[in-house]
Parts: structure tokens; C-alpha cells; sequence
């Protein structure tokens, strides 16, 4: 019977995960934008909305997952993230030759600051950088090569079969049940300080942090766990604080590029 059951959380984890291709869902995403988009000086939204064309970073916070099905983006699929064993780091692990998420930041800050770039560049790596800080503050996106950043780590939500990555990508804020405006309209305030405290750092020690929260999360899940209440109320708000410092980090790294 427990072999059946596993089964049937294998078959339904291969169907969400081959259907789904989210990281922290769309309202995760531009829950992240649309904080950013509260902390960035006068300077650098002047600037933003003019590259975005008026577009809200909240809008075009998704953008890196909705061009995953053109074949011309495809390899930059391994971007949204990184991962290596838990035994190790990620300076002393060896890199993937596709790249990861500390790569494809570096990469479109670089396009960012390079006064010869097309503004249609410009234009198209905001939009990835936008979405790739808010996938390095989703911890299962700091993985583990072993199970794929969690996706064949099978799990039941709510008795439904799942697997951990897409608990933390989505059905954590899904079950929370707010919209983004809701979820930034509820965000903790916090002092000036505060907020140059959390984008004090490298992104290498963001990437550190996530990669402990990651940790956490493996520590207290377990492989066909019937994941519910209590798991909600143990990392809600760690999912909280995270898109919100996802969006605080942001609005620092645009206020240096155009601010």
C-alpha cells in the first residue's frame, strides 16, 4: 500500500514538475517587483521606466520564465539557480559550463553598466535581473544536483501529491492566499537602517543565506511527509521575509546602476 501511495506522489510530482516551470510562482515574483519598485530613488525610476517603457518591475518580473519555451533562451535554463552538495561551497565546488544564478546576475549587470549596449539589451537583461534576484532568495533554488534542487524530493501538500521544490516555489504563498499587493502592503516596515543592514553584502553572501535557509528546509522534511499546517506556520513568513529582502536587495542593486 505505502509503494502505491509513493507511486502515485512520483507520477503526479513528474506531472507538476514537467508543466511547471515557476520560481516562487508569478505572485512571489512580483511581490519581489513591485517592493523594489518602492525603494528605488526618483533617479534610478526615471531610468527603469524609461528602458521599461513604462512597464512595472512587478510586470516584468516573470518574464525570465515566460520565455522558457522559446527555443532561443533555452540555455539559459540552468540560470535561474545553482547547486552543490551540502558538504561544500560554492566557491570550492566545480562551476556547471551552462552557467548559474551568480553568473546570469553578473551577466546582466554587466550588460547594464556597458554604456555601448542597445537599449533593447538593456531592456532584456533588467527584465532577467529582475527575476533572477528574486530566484536567489528562493532556498531550493540553492540546491542540491541530487534531486534536482528538491524536484524529485516527493512530498504531499495538503494530501496532494507534489514535491518540495514546487511547495516552495508556489504552494506556500498559494495556500497563504494573497494577492502580491496584499503580500507587499503587508510587508514588515522597517527602519533606514534596517534596510541598508539587509543590502549591506555581496551576492555571494545572499546566496549564503538561502543556501542556510535550504539547509533548514531539508533538516525538517522529509521524503513523503504529508506536508500541511504546521509546515505553513514553521516557514510562512521565512518565505515572506525572503521576497521581501529579494526586493529590498534589488531596489540597492538598481539604485547603484541608475540611481
Amino acid at each position: 500500500m505505502k509503494s502505491c501511495i509513493l507511486l502515485f506522489i512520483c507520477m503526479v510530482t513528474f506531472t507538476v514538475s514537467a508543466f511547471s516551470a515557476e520560481d516562487w510562482g508569478r505572485t512571489g515574483h512580483r511581490a519581489t517587483g513591485e517592493i523594489a519598485e518602492r525603494h528605488i530613488t526618483n533617479k534610478a525610476r526615471r531610468a527603469i521606466e524609461k528602458l521599461l517603457g513604462g512597464e512595472s518591475l512587478a510586470f516584468v518580473s516573470t518574464f525570465a520564465d515566460e520565455i522558457r519555451s522559446d527555443e532561443r533562451y533555452k540555455n539559459m535554463g540552468p540560470w535561474h539557480y545553482v547547486n552543490f552538495p551540502f558538504d561544500k561551497t560554492y566557491q570550492t565546488h566545480p562551476k556547471s559550463e551552462k552557467g548559474d544564478i551568480i553568473v546570469a546576475i553578473n551577466a546582466c549587470i554587466s550588460v547594464l553598466k556597458n554604456e555601448n549596449a542597445s537599449k533593447e539589451d538593456k531592456r532584456f537583461n533588467l527584465k532577467m535581473l529582475v527575476h533572477f534576484i528574486g530566484d536567489l532568495h528562493q532556498p531550493l533554488h540553492i540546491g542540491i544536483a541530487d534531486d534536482r534542487g528538491g524536484n524529485r524530493f516527493h512530498v504531499l501538500w495538503f494530501d496532494e501529491g507534489t514535491n518540495l521544490h514546487t511547495v516552495w516555489d508556489t504552494k506556500i504563498i498559494e495556500s497563504y492566499n494573497m494577492s502580491y499587493t496584499e503580500l507587499v502592503a503587508n510587508a514588515s516596515r522597517l527602519s533606514e537602517g534596517q534596510l541598508k543592514q539587509i543590502q549591506h553584502g555581496s551576492l555571494l553572501d545572499w546566496m549564503n543565506e538561502s543556501r542556510d535557509l535550504c539547509k533548514d528546509v531539508y533538516a525538517n522534511t522529509e521524503t513523503g511527509e504529508n506536508l500541511g499546517y504546521k509546515y505553513m506556520y514553521r516557514y510562512v513568513n521565512v518565505v515572506r521575509s525572503q521576497i521581501q529582502r529579494g526586493g529590498i536587495r534589488l531596489a540597492g542593486i538598481l539604485n547603484d546602476l541608475f540611481g
